[in-house]
């Protein structure tokens, strides 16, 4: 892209790549402001195009087996890589002896590395010598600010005119962020000025403007933080729609998230996403997935605010079913939903006209 911060990116996600513990290399995959993409490592997808691997949809980003594949692509092009971002997102954010090494060799390369893990790399003594050695950078995303600099809440979100719209989950790895990006750009096509507010890592990596990373923060100032970053996109953008990327899920037994975003972002409204397929949170077997009534009630409960649509995540849905699925949902919870993945996120703006004219 030629509007990207960084420069051209190797994503690294040695077999991770279409599976949930790959989400942060698929955000980058379909839409980034930050990089541009010259390739995806997965030794396992060798060979093809990472948007068709993942949507269908060809985005000239091919997949290499290697680092040094990926490296020589770049040069080939006439993009040679300046950046490897660690597009993993394991369970508990640890980092693999294997991709440890690999981070390595991208520092001998002289490839600056971004990291949004738990396993802080700016602090593992051999890998920084190694970036000292060649000049690169580490940037360790999920690292977090100094606890002076850090807010608690004081309620100065109620000045916040723009209307505000949390995008929840039922589960975690659902796709809520890349929803959150497509109502984003949807609402610009409309004529609308919206701002994005992301809550992880990925947001980040993807250029968003406005942002903090809930999980890397003490939990003191995690709703201050929201509030604050919520208030500072509405103080310098002016935005009329704020779109806050949610966080795991309400009764995720492992990623409980969404409540601090509802206490200290205090929406207007909940776009609640759902992957009707799953039967057990993600990664939990045998930890059945609320029902998604409950889970509407729950968000309302807690909020005291509508659930104004749902949208959907349609793994392991086959296309012609994703239709009926909708129409489904909509006649067990009265509520309107979509697939914004797959069909735009025009039919979800034309739900929300109404709250945007109050």
């Amino acid at each position: 892209m030629s509007n990207a911060i960084d420069g051209n990116a190797i994503v690294y996600c040695e077999g991770a790549f279409n599976t949930p513990n790959g989400k942060t290399a698929h955000g980058l995959v379909r839409f980034t402001r930050r990089y541009n993409v010259i390739a995806v490592i997965d030794s396992r997808y060798k060979g093809r195009d990472a948007g068709k691997v993942l949507d269908g949809r060809e985005k000239d980003i091919p997949v290499c087996a290697t680092l040094e594949e990926a490296v020589q692509l770049g040069q080939e092009r006439g993009a040679p890589a300046n950046n490897f971002v660690i597009g993993l997102a394991p369970d508990g954010g640890r980092l693999s002896l294997a991709a440890r090494d690999d981070v390595k060799k991208a520092l001998r390369l002289g490839l600056n590395v971004d990291s949004g893990l738990h396993d802080f790399l700016s602090e593992d003594k051999e890998i920084v010598q190694l970036a000292q050695q060649s000049g690169a950078a580490i940037r360790d995303v999920r690292k977090p600010p100094a606890r002076e600099n850090l807010h608690f809440f004081s309620g100065k979100i109620e000045q916040v005119a723009s209307l505000k719209i949390a995008l929840l989950g039922t589960d975690s790895a659902v796709g809520k962020r890349t929803t959150a990006w497509l109502l984003v750009q949807a609402l610009e096509e409309a004529g609308y000025k919206a701002e994005m507010v992301g809550t992880g890592q990925t947001a980040w990596m993807q250029g968003a403007r406005y942002g903090v990373i809930m999980d890397s923060l003490v939990n003191d100032f995690v709703s201050g933080e929201i509030e604050h970053v919520v208030w500072s996109a509405w103080k310098e953008a002016q935005p009329e729609v704020i779109v806050i990327e949610g966080q795991g899920s309400l009764m995720n037994p492992a990623y409980p998230g969404g409540f601090e975003i509802l206490a200290g972002g205090r929406p207007d409204l909940v776009i609640l996403q759902h992957a009707p397929a799953r039967r057990d949170y993600d990664g939990f077997p045998g930890y059945p997935i609320h029902p998604l009534a409950k889970q509407i009630q729950v968000v309302e409960l807690l909020s005291g605010k509508p659930v104004a649509a749902i949208t959907i995540n349609h793994e392991d849905l086959p296309n012609e079913q994703i239709p009926l699925v909708c129409d489904a949902i909509q006649k067990a919870v009265g509520l309107p939903a979509f697939d914004v993945l797959k069909f735009g996120a025009g039919e979800l703006v034309e739900v929300l006209k109404p709250y945007l004219a109050k």
